[in-house]
Parts: C-alpha cells; structure tokens; sequence
C-alpha cells in the first residue's frame, strides 16, 4: 500500500484492511509505504506499528506511485501480493472475490465501478485501455486498477520489464495478458476519497499520460523480442 499526504484517511484505511485480512483468515503481512509525505501520514503510520507486528511500515524520500509499488512487488516474500492504494477508494470488501479465486489464477484485478473521475481522468483510463488492448491483446478491462491479487512467481520476471516505468501496473497488465497468465476480473465499488487531493491533475496529467503512452509502447517492443516469461 503507497501513501503519500493521506494524514486524514491513513490510520483509518489501514485499519480496515488489517480488520479485513484477519477475518479472512490469511497469514499476512501488511506494507505499507510513506511515499515521502510532508503531512503527519508517517508519523500515524510509526505509532501504528508499535500495537501491530504484521504492520510494516517504510519511509522513504518521495519516488512517486509507480516506483513505490514496483519496491513493494520487489520486496515482497510471500507468493501472493495485493495492491491497494492508502486513500480509501477501493473498500476492504473487494480482495474477498478476488482470494476465493486465487488458486485457478495468476492475476487476480478488481475493475472499478461507479467511479466518479473528471473527464480527463477517462479520457487518459480510455487511452491507456486501448493502448493495451492494441499493443497486448485484449484480456484486461480496468488496466489500471489498483486492486490487484497477483501470484509472485508469475509476475516476477515481467517486473524487470517495467523497472523504471511510470505507470507498471498499466504495462503489467498487457504483460500478463502476452504472458497468457490465468487472469480472473470481479467488480469492486470505487469511493470517491472523503479527504485529501488527488497529486496529478491538469496539465500534469496529460505530460506524465504521454509518457506512460510512450513507455507501453516501448516496452511492449521490448517485450516481443526479448524471452518469454
């Protein structure tokens, strides 16, 4: 889980989901990342960690959220990894479908319904599914979502692929579908966030767009003429 200035929501959120994972009954362990927060987020997170021991928390000078979830992917031991965001959109109740799937599938999305983004926010999701679509063949809907159940072993040699990338979720999902993972799709209810501001808005959004256009692009060539997974 990355999180970056989410001081309103971030106790809160974490708390669900360790409320959540328990009464699933997994063996877990919970990361979470201060993505170089200059609000109180990391500092919620320290005192939470002295009352949880499968809470780990990192603090790091900020990367940005592609590169804090490739750390996480990378850093992760167990064969299953989920990827949730810190601010609250996607609920707890959205792993449940995903992990009574798990052992027929490779990767596990949560497409995102009843969202609510600005017109630009769907236009650049449109262009990014396309993009995928054309470049890795069709397979993946929510490319982008950030509810993600993926078994480690299958996705560990695509990470090499997107080290460095904006958007890797993005670009791991048209890996997954060139990969011919065992990929499973179930909704899950987007909320809007109760607090906080979105980091990347305006013109922002359509130059850091462009470049994910550019790196899917690219490494989709790459991946065509490097070895298979």
């Amino acid at each position: 889980m990355p999180a970056y200035n989410e001081e309103q929501l971030i106790e809160g959120v974490v708390r669900n989901w360790l409320d959540e994972l328990s009464r699933l009954g997994i063996d877990f362990e919970m990361r979470v990342y201060d993505d170089g927060s200059r609000d109180r987020t990391g500092d919620i997170l320290d005192r939470m960690v002295a009352g949880e021991p499968r809470l780990v928390v990192t603090r790091q000078t900020n990367r940005g959220h592609g590169a804090t979830i490739l750390r996480g992917y990378t850093e992760a031991a167990s064969e299953w990894i989920f990827q949730v965001d810190g601010d609250g959109e996607i609920p707890p109740a959205g792993l449940e479908p995903l992990w009574q799937k798990r052992e027929a599938y490779d990767f596990l999305l949560g497409y995102r319904q009843g969202r609510t983004d600005v017109v630009d926010r769907r236009l650049v999701s449109g262009v990014s599914r396309l993009a995928v679509r054309v470049l890795y063949g069709p397979g993946v809907g929510d490319v982008n979502s950030p509810c993600r159940l993926m078994r480690r072993t299958a996705i560990a040699p695509l990470l090499p692929l997107v080290a460095g990338t904006f958007a890797p979720n993005v670009i791991l999902s048209g890996l997954a579908v060139r990969a011919k993972l065992r990929i499973y799709q179930a909704p899950v209810q987007f909320t809007p966030r109760r607090a906080g501001t979105v980091s990347i808005a305006g013109w922002k959004l359509w130059k850091v767009a462009a470049r994910s256009f550019k790196e899917t692009v690219a490494v989709s060539f790459r991946r065509l003429n490097g070895p298979r997974a």
